[in-house]
C-alpha cells in the first residue's frame, strides 16, 4: 500500500496493525525542456515514466521533475540551490542542450555543471549524483562536437560520478520518433528515452536500498 506520494514512504509488509514504513528513494531529474517533457503531459515525461517502470519492477521511487525549457548550463548552475531545498536521494543530470543549440563554449558548459555538481554535494553531501550523456547537433561542426561530447566523461572521471548513455540515443535525428520540431521526442520516442535511461539507472537506484 502507497501511503501520501509526498511522504517518499511506503508501509513495509504486514504493517497493518503497526505501522512501520520503508522509506522510497527520491529522484531529482534536475535538466532542460528534455527533461521537463515539453509538448507532452506531464505523466508522459520519462522521469514520470521511469517512476512507473520502477514500480512496476518492485524498486519504487519518488521522481521529482525539476526539467526547465530553454534553460543553458549558467541558468541550471544559477538555479540547482533553490531546487535543492527539498531532501533527495539521487540527483539525475540532463544539461548542456541548449548551449549546444547555440554554440555556447564548450568550456563554459563544463565549468557550469561542475558548479552544479559542486552545490550538490554542498547541500545534500549524501545525495548519488549522476551525468547524462549529451551529444551537439552535427551542423556545428565536428570540433565543437568532439570538444562538446567530451565534457561529459572528463566531468564523470573528475568527479568520481556515473555517466550514463546519451539521451536520445535511438531518437534523436528519427522523425516518426520526435515532435515537429525535431529536437524533442513524442510519445514513441519518450518512451525509448525512458526505457534505456531505466536500463542505466536501475543498477544505481538498486545500490540506494542496500
Amino acid at each position: 500500500m502507497r501511503i501520501a506520494k509526498g511522504a517518499g514512504e511506503t508501509l513495509a509488509p504486514g504493517a497493518a496493525s503497526a505501522p512501520r514504513t520503508v522509506r522510497v528513494p527520491v529522484v531529482l531529474f534536475f535538466g532542460t525542456s528534455l527533461t521537463a517533457g515539453l509538448g507532452l503531459d506531464p505523466e508522459q515525461a520519462f522521469p514520470a515514466l521511469i517512476e512507473k517502470k520502477a514500480a512496476a519492477e518492485g524498486l519504487p521511487i519518488k521522481v521529482v521533475n525539476a526539467g526547465l525549457s530553454g534553460e543553458t548550463t549558467a541558468g541550471a548552475a544559477r538555479r540547482i540551490d533553490w531546487v535543492l531545498r527539498t531532501p533527495v536521494d539521487m540527483v539525475v543530470i540532463e544539461g548542456g542542450a541548449n548551449d549546444a543549440l547555440r554554440g555556447l563554449s564548450p568550456s563554459a558548459a563544463r565549468a557550469n555543471l561542475e558548479r552544479v555538481i559542486a552545490v550538490v554535494r554542498q547541500k545534500q553531501p549524501a545525495a548519488k549524483i549522476v551525468l547524462i550523456q549529451m551529444e551537439a547537433p552535427p551542423n556545428l561542426g565536428p570540433v565543437y562536437a568532439r570538444s562538446f561530447r567530451t565534457i561529459y566523461s572528463d566531468i564523470a572521471k573528475k568527479e568520481g560520478i556515473p555517466l550514463v548513455p546519451f539521451l536520445l540515443d535511438g531518437v534523436a535525428g528519427i522523425p516518426r520518433l520526435n515532435q515537429p520540431d525535431g529536437l524533442h521526442p513524442n510519445l514513441a520516442g519518450e518512451r525509448i528515452v525512458a526505457d534505456n535511461l531505466w536500463r542505466a539507472l536501475k543498477p544505481i537506484l538498486d545500490s540506494l536500498s542496500h
